[in-house]
């Protein structure tokens, strides 16, 4: 069995009448990437700032690296032994970005290399640089940096990747592989579902309050992505009211329609129907993904910038 280094058991957290996180119960192994899922307001960040020390719940069973997070020397030596990104990180503007890091170092009593972390997240050209001058997605790496300096055994990422570039983005989700294979624990929140299927070992998905599912991303795909489906590129309306005719599964998503296949005489049918009717398209086949289900799950459909639909 593998070692926990968080369990969670039967979480509540309430404010007067509203109840934020409903009775969930969960636990995160040694050395795996854990994400957790959930549209705004669904009650993640309360889930994760409760195992950060920062809010109190109230109720449950909650330990972190075996401490009990409801004794106040519990909550000390976890907020030592832990990283943490915040989605608003912030830095001293006037220092450097090694004299950040150096301050961030200097709080414990064990520290990474700095010329390392720097070497590994592309910062060496900009170590110089003071952190006000940086841009978002440049600070936002000097938050990752900062994540790790104490050598955590376990690290809070949440929306590691806001304002990087698709290639620096990359970069960093190799950063953070890296960063597993030398044991690290890593509780992941983020927006971007692709970020969540490529580096996730689990995924929790949270709604209302309540989780709706927890699984490996292939298991969660199998059970919830549902069939694979053709894309008719901006086909129209023309293109939906035809094939509507045949499926009543299809549906418009902006310009182009959505056909889920069931098996494969359904591409026939639906080309036929088009071809007479001589409309014009591009086609593709789309594969079921952690999107899929967690629009299905949740409802709520993910933007490329993680603003919810």
């Amino acid at each position: 069995m593998m070692e926990e280094v968080i369990r969670v058991r039967n979480l509540f957290k309430k404010y007067g009448n509203i109840t934020a996180v409903d009775g969930i119960s969960f636990d995160v192994r040694k050395g795996e990437i854990f994400a957790m899922l959930g549209p705004n307001g669904a009650g993640k960040t309360t889930t994760v700032e409760i195992l950060e020390c920062v809010r109190k719940p109230t109720s449950g069973e909650i330990s972190v690296l075996g401490e009990d997070i409801g004794s106040k020397e519990g909550a000390n030596r976890i907020k030592r032994k832990i990283g943490v990104l915040p989605q608003d990180f912030n830095a001293l503007g006037r220092l450097t970005v090694r004299e950040n890091l150096e301050f961030f170092a200097g709080i414990y009593d064990k520290h990474l290399s700095i010329s390392e972390l720097l070497d590994m997240l592309g910062l060496q050209e900009k170590e110089k640089e003071r952190f006000d001058k940086l841009s978002g997605g440049l600070q936002q790496r000097v938050g990752l940096a900062a994540a790790f300096i104490n050598d955590p055994d376990l690290v809070f990422l949440d929306e590691p990747t806001t304002g990087l570039d698709p290639e620096i983005r990359r970069a960093t989700w190799h950063f953070i592989r890296e960063m597993k294979a030398r044991g690290k624990t890593i509780f992941l929140t983020t927006h971007y579902m692709e970020e969540a299927e490529q580096l996730s070992d689990r995924i929790a998905i949270i709604v209302k309050g309540k989780i709706a599912a927890l699984d490996t991303p292939s298991n969660l795909i199998s059970s919830y992505g549902g069939s694979k489906s053709l894309v008719f590129k901006n086909a129209g309306e023309a293109a939906f009211g035809t094939l509507r005719r045949f499926f009543e599964t299809a549906r418009m998503d902006g310009n182009d329609v959505i056909l889920p296949i069931e098996n494969p005489r359904d591409i026939q049918i639906a080309l036929n129907a088009l071809f007479e009717m001589g409309l014009n398209f591009e086609m593709e086949v789309k594969s079921p993904n952690i999107e899929y289900v967690f629009l299905k799950l949740t409802g709520y459909r993910i933007k490329e910038t993680g603003e919810v639909e």
